[in-house]
């Protein structure tokens, strides 16, 4: 069986854990909830990943595979259906989305270590004025793209709901959902799937 460590919170381990039941194959995965942060480290994964980050995804074999769009990867391989298209422009836009929600999702990272983890007398409000800068401007750039949540669920939709979901969590203050109806929508109706509420870090 293959281990995962991961943390709830984490928008980048939520992305992986969906994507595993989507695709049917989270009983093949041993989830092994891992603490990390950028000025600590855990034994456990740092053994695995050396940069100590999760998810961490660690194969039968012994070898590991990280980050998450790695891991994804490798998850696409085992089963007959893929998150990503196989060719053609569709995988080329899918993957670029996935980039995009996943910037997004660190840029959200990077604010919350500077406000939750750098002592308060060394804090950059700036840096973190411009990290949110880049989550309003992909929050606007997703909000003008079409998105289902449906069965035809590709990467892209996983990693969008995965930072969204981030934000709810950490930022709700942010109330995203105002300016971006569809993005709500959207969202809304992931939170139905099967695999949203399995994965949900509040549950």
């Amino acid at each position: 069986m293959m281990t995962l460590y991961y943390a709830g919170p984490s928008p980048f381990a939520r992305k992986v854990l969906v994507a595993a039941h989507e695709l049917g194959i989270q009983s093949q995965i041993n989830p092994v909830v891992a603490s990390v942060s950028p000025v600590g480290q855990n034994p456990a994964v740092a053994s695995a990943n050396p940069l100590a980050k999760i998810p961490t995804l660690v194969l039968e074999n012994g070898q590991a595979l990280f980050d998450s769009r790695v891991i994804v990867d490798y998850f696409d391989s085992l089963t007959d259906r893929c998150l990503v298209p196989e060719s053609g422009p569709a995988r080329w836009r899918v993957l670029t989305e996935q980039a995009q929600a996943d910037g997004m999702a660190d840029a959200s990272l990077l604010a919350r270590y500077e406000s939750a983890l750098r002592p308060e007398a060394l804090r950059w409000s700036e840096w973190e004025t411009g990290q949110m800068d880049k989550v309003h401007r992909s929050l606007d750039a997703f909000e003008a793209s079409a998105r289902s949540a449906g069965d035809d669920l590709t990467i892209a939709d996983i990693a969008v709901g995965s930072a969204l979901g981030y934000l709810d969590f950490r930022f709700a203050e942010l109330d995203w959902r105002k300016d971006h109806p569809g993005l709500a929508a959207f969202y809304a109706a992931l939170s139905y799937r099967p695999s949203w509420i399995a994965t949900d870090p509040k549950s």
